[in-house]
């Protein structure tokens, strides 16, 4: 059987669906991948799948461009002509539905994110919900990250009820993400680090936690405030070099740049905090948790289907630093045993209900449905 995998990066592929690649492989399937060529295409090679480079561009609806990356898909899947494609993020999904119907080939969908059209609504928003509803109409499944989500499609008859299921994002491998041998600081003798990961765009809530620093900062705690992801200067919502160096020089955030490998600056962290305005699944709080480390986020979708208030971390309000660093407080006056139960009860939930194998065990499952 031939899969063919539409993402908008292949960094994408390598970081959240070599799993499910890796699976489909291991029992005799071809898999192909078919994204913009980046520096990750080697290594989704050596995962022993087949590559072809697109044109994509992720910057707003652009009729020109997106009519020649439809006609991109429409070229490969005629000459590839798979059993099944598996889509993810808006673009891929919108268009590599569209070109799947073309030639009646069964697709599966994941809506992992609603991103900025649908926060901000407006006139984008809608172009974007009218795309959804016509490429989407004969999708075999569609998976969403979270009931929020899912329910806010149907409510736009976007989808039908027949064609949605959840997924708990891409899952989390709970061997490469595990708990350290670190102890959490004692806070007698070192200063309590929290750590935002995520790309550098405001709906992230950015603002609002260099704001709860500025105001925890004030108290003389010892206490310091990181900062690790993308600065993702092409998106109009970016936060600007110019501002993290600001922020940086004020004594206020640690900027640590852009890794793909998170793993030992979490286990250096004592809390990782999210207060984002919008959330799929968020990746970030997952591993977090996956590690056995508290977690702070927004009472947003996504977000609180991850963190349980008080049980493996704390909820706050969206938009409000007052309310983030409040919580940040009170995560700073718990003792250590506190924090560690915190912890554990988030690996704990990870491994019940985010368990890679509970996302590629799913994908099997229709991937074998749709053939049979």
């Amino acid at each position: 059987m031939k899969v063919i995998i539409v993402n908008n990066t292949t960094w994408n592929v390598k970081n959240f669906r070599k799993g499910l690649v890796l699976s489909l492989i291991d029992r005799g399937d071809k898999v192909v991948v078919v994204t913009p060529k980046d520096k990750y295409v080697g290594e989704v090679l050596d995962f022993g799948c087949e590559h072809f480079n697109i044109n994509l561009d992720n910057k707003g609806v652009n009729p020109v461009n997106d009519l020649y990356l439809l006609f991109q898909y429409l070229r490969i899947f005629y000459r590839e002509r798979p059993n099944v494609i598996l889509a993810y993020t808006a673009k891929p999904n919108i268009y590599g539905s569209i070109a799947a119907s073309f030639y009646s080939i069964p697709i599966v969908n994941n809506i992992s994110g609603l991103g900025t059209a649908f926060i901000r609504g407006e006139l984008l928003g809608k172009i974007v919900s009218l795309l959804y509803k016509f490429s989407l109409r004969k999708s075999e499944c569609v998976f969403f990250q979270n009931n929020d989500d899912k329910d806010l499609f149907l409510k736009k008859n976007l989808v039908t009820k027949n064609q949605v299921d959840i997924l708990p994002g891409s899952g989390v491998n709970l061997e490469y993400y595990q708990p350290s041998n670190l102890n959490i600081v004692n806070r007698n003798q070192d200063e309590f680090v929290f750590l935002l990961i995520a790309r550098l765009i405001w709906d992230k809530g950015i603002q609002e936690y260099v704001d709860a620093a500025r105001l925890i900062k004030k108290s003389n705690l010892k206490v310091r405030f990181q900062i690790l992801g993308f600065l993702d200067v092409d998106n109009q919502t970016a936060v600007l070099r110019s501002d993290v160096d600001l922020w940086a020089e004020e004594g206020i955030i640690e900027y640590l740049g852009d890794v793909d490998d998170v793993r030992s600056f979490i286990e250096k962290s004592d809390c990782v905090v999210l207060p984002s305005y919008r959330e799929g699944a968020p990746r970030a709080l997952i591993e977090a948790s996956a590690m056995g480390k508290p977690t702070i986020a927004t009472d947003v979708e996504g977000c609180r289907d991850v963190v349980d208030n008080g049980v493996n971390g704390y909820l706050c309000n969206v938009r409000d630093a007052h309310d983030l660093a409040k919580k940040m407080k009170a995560m700073l006056n718990m003792d250590f045993k506190a924090i560690k139960q915190m912890g554990l009860k988030g690996r704990e939930k990870m491994e019940n209900e985010f368990d890679e194998r509970i996302v590629i065990d799913r994908y099997v499952s229709i991937v074998n449905k749709i053939v049979s």
